[in-house]
């Protein structure tokens, strides 16, 4: 029996994409690809999200793309302008969830200074969780089984009465290892059908 619904953030509660800065930047969405391919990499992103400062990271990718530098600095500067807002039909799905009597985690990558300074506060959807495990915070990004446990362990949850929510089919391989039931993120109303099965 599902006790408990962990979820990602980043395009689950709240849709985040760089395309919604770059597209305006370089005016064309293929210049914006080559962009965030080679230069602004989600390797680079990653490094972040595990908890690198954005702005020592920024200056040296300034450092060794110059020409670039202006470009490389709006991913620090204007990150806000990646968001969205929530992702449609979450935040009363979450609720309704709570309602029944469900705990609701997080467990997301994401860089802790900007998680903590610009989008907890800014979306009431994270309002409604009992607990979160932040990647910069742990210095560990998913899949790595490491940030699991860490989730399972400070909220004392089990994985075999949990359910993992994610976009990224990689995170979900390792919390299927662990023992989690697990469904991947397409949209609310596909999640609220497939919870059927599991709660």
């Amino acid at each position: 029996m599902v006790k408990n619904v962990i979820l990602d953030f980043g395009n689950v509660l709240v849709d985040w994409n760089p395309h919604y800065l770059y597209d305006d930047v370089f005016g064309s969405k293929r210049k914006a690809d080559w962009f965030l391919n080679n230069i602004c990499t989600a390797e680079w992103n990653a490094k972040m999200d595990a908890g690198a400062s954005f702005r020592r990271e920024v200056v040296l990718l300034q450092r060794k793309y110059p020409q670039w530098a202006s470009e490389i600095e709006l991913y620090d500067t204007g990150w806000w302008r990646m968001m969205r807002g929530t992702i449609p039909g979450m935040y009363s799905l979450v609720s309704e969830l709570k309602e029944t009597g469900h705990a609701i985690y997080g467990l997301s990558n994401w860089n802790d200074k900007k998680f903590r300074t610009y989008v907890q506060s800014s979306y009431p959807v994270f309002g409604l969780l009992d607990g979160m495990v932040i990647s910069g915070e742990e210095k560990v990004n998913k899949p790595d089984e490491r940030i699991y446990n860490i989730l399972l362990e400070r909220f004392n949850l089990k994985a075999e009465e949990s359910l993992f929510v994610d976009d990224n089919p990689d995170n979900l391989v390792t919390a299927e290892r662990l023992g989690f039931k697990t469904i991947l993120f397409v949209s609310a109303d596909a999640l609220r059908r497939e919870l059927v099965s599991y709660l």
